[in-house]
């Protein structure tokens, strides 16, 4: 199923977090599964340490959907960037730019069902989604559900990435340049666009000092 990918191991990765409006996010939980072997990670914010919990190493691949918010939460906690990145956000634009319908969002649940896979429902994502962006604090019974639902979008990659494999070759090295890219975007979004404070236009409209 994995002939094409050469790496020892395969990771996919999902984050929940929350943030404020132009802010750095603030990770909730994370989840991953490391798709030869099967074995799974859900691990809560304040366990996750200052380095990943798996191998970002150059004989490892990791995988995300959209992988720049993935890798604005590695950057948030510190963590260095993966050797290898596998963005099927962008491989799904890649392959759907010219015949998706207008309209047609390039959103993980819309690349599962032109994959005719199973997934979670809009609503409930919808639900689940504005739960973890109204923050905590949380219920045990909260968390577990939040990591439950971060799982589905790990469970959603396991689904996803062999039916776009089977569907048409992946081009390797292109596919690693496009995560680049993403990761390269992460680091912009982290960092922000520099500025000069002082031109800034005041709140009550008049001109800022010179």
């Amino acid at each position: 199923m994995f002939a094409a990918l050469p790496f020892n191991e395969i990771w996919a990765v999902d984050f929940e977090f929350n943030a404020e409006p132009g802010n750095r996010p603030n990770p909730v939980c994370m989840a991953a599964r490391e798709l030869r072997s099967g074995r799974r990670l859900r691990i809560w914010a304040d366990e996750l340490g200052p380095q990943p919990p798996f191998s970002i190493g150059k004989d490892s691949l990791i995988v995300a959907y959209y992988a720049s918010a993935e890798l604005g939460c590695f950057l948030v906690l510190g963590w260095p960037m993966p050797a290898n990145i596998l963005d099927l956000f962008a491989e799904f634009r890649v392959r759907t730019n010219t015949t998706r319908r207008p309209g047609v969002s390039a959103a993980l649940l819309n690349a599962m069902l032109m994959h005719k896979l199973d997934g979670m429902g809009a609503t409930e994502k919808d639900e689940m989604r504005s739960r973890i962006l109204r923050g905590g604090p949380w219920s045990n019974e909260e968390r577990l559900a939040i990591l439950d639902y971060c799982e589905t979008d790990v469970d959603a990659l396991a689904k996803l990435l062999p039916a776009m494999l089977s569907e048409q070759p992946l081009n390797l090295p292109q596919a690693l340049f496009r995560g680049r890219c993403m990761a390269a975007n992460a680091a912009i979004e982290h960092n922000g666009t520099p500025m000069y404070a002082l031109r800034l236009p005041r709140q009550d409209g008049t001109e800022p000092a010179e």
